[in-house]
């Protein structure tokens, strides 16, 4: 094909469909050529077009999706995830589940040694 010339849609169809049989057919270039008296040079040539058309035709892979983990400040905890203490002298004490035993332990004693 020369370039600078319009493209027939009637020839890009009729080599589009006989690339599709052929396919199908299962025999070589030669033989379908043969068989439906096409010149194998121009079954090669439009077999290379149609290939480099469909190229520029298809769309561009999507980018992948990349997830990134954003570390968010640990929320404070709701008044019902609160574990309640009360203390020998009826003081309340209201800690977060995640508080180490050992402070719990400290922060009981103390309380309960200090007079206020």
């Amino acid at each position: 094909m020369q370039r600078g010339q319009p493209r027939d849609p009637r020839k890009e169809q009729f080599w589009r469909g006989h690339l599709a049989r052929w396919q199908r057919s299962g025999l070589s270039i030669l033989v379908y050529c043969a068989q439906h008296d096409l010149a194998p040079a121009n079954f090669y040539a439009w077999r290379r077009t149609l290939a480099q058309r469909d190229r520029q035709h298809k769309a561009p892979a999507p980018t992948p999706v990349t997830f990134v983990p954003i570390p968010l400040p640990t929320p404070p905890p709701a008044d019902d995830a609160l574990i309640e203490v009360v203390l020998r002298n009826g003081r309340r004490i209201r800690l977060a589940p995640t508080v180490a035993l050992s402070v719990v332990r400290d922060l009981v004693t103390l309380l309960e040694e200090t007079t206020c």
